[in-house]
């Protein structure tokens, strides 16, 4: 199994995850120290890891290791595709290098990584690729245009290779979280926290979802771990939201019963 972006938040997640159903997993990331800390904690357990320095912007680069993970391993089975990054502003905020570099990492990537994988996973014929999206690809915040965009392109993009892929045995299908406690989120927190702080700003995040709180990475690797085993053997081309149900309702709150209030604002 390879997963891109295995170093740390969710693809860390994933990895050790189907490390512990038995599984081989090749952690494929650009953080070195980061990647080698999550092999090692992987393999102090007995279980099977391998760490591959690799930008997934890099097809070179990324069909090597793929290469020789299945040269030693003789097949591959699962590819899942984490790797992503953030950054912000609105259009006129967004330069055009760093339109590029979201695209880059967050779709091109995880086109180069099925490509990469694509030969061995239909020779496999029960293969499944799980797309890391984001809730975002469904319903944007403000301020994070190059974000949302390839995040809705990743849900297109995962649709589209279900169909096309079908027909190899090889399942597609893409999860969607909301807020997920990993690093990525808490720097993002310590940009806008301002004088209430991170773990304040995280907290409020966490209390918009229904739930009440933020998911955690194994929560996510979880149903990542479901849509690759043979328990999904009939799903593909399904998102998968794990939101805490930030996206089934609406911003209307009604009184609570027994409490006065005025008439609830009605939906627009």
């Amino acid at each position: 199994m390879v997963v891109t972006g295995g170093a740390s938040g969710i693809g860390a997640a994933v990895a050790e995850r189907l490390a512990s159903h038995g599984a081989e997993v090749a952690l494929l990331d650009r953080d070195e120290v980061a990647l080698r800390r999550v092999v090692d904690r992987i393999s102090t357990r007995g279980e099977r890891a391998a760490a591959f320095c690799v930008d997934v912007t890099d097809a070179e680069a990324l069909e090597r290791a793929v290469d020789e993970f299945t040269g030693r391993t003789g097949r591959l089975d699962v590819l899942v595709t984490s790797a992503g990054i953030q950054r912000y502003g609105d259009v006129l905020e967004t330069s055009r290098a760093l339109w590029d570099e979201v695209l880059a990492v967050n779709v091109t990537g995880t086109f180069l990584a099925a490509r990469a994988c694509l030969p061995a996973l239909r020779r496999s014929r029960r293969g499944a690729v799980v797309v890391v999206s984001s809730v975002q690809g469904a319903a944007s915040q403000t301020g994070v245009v190059a974000y949302a965009a390839s995040k809705g392109a990743l849900g297109a993009f995962a649709r589209a290779m279900a169909l096309d892929e079908a027909r190899h045995g090889v399942r597609v299908n893409s999860v969607s979280p909301g807020s997920v406690e990993t690093p990525m989120l808490r720097a993002s927190a310590e940009r806008f926290g301002g004088a209430a702080g991170a773990d304040e700003l995280l907290d409020r995040w966490g209390r918009a979802h229904p739930l009440g709180r933020l998911a955690t990475p194994d929560e996510v690797a979880s149903v990542v771990a479901f849509l690759a085993s043979e328990d999904a053997a009939f799903v593909t081309g399904e998102d998968v939201r794990v939101d805490g149900g930030l996206l089934a309702g609406i911003p209307v709150l009604l009184p609570e019963p027994g409490r006065s209030g005025g008439e609830p604002e009605a939906p627009r």
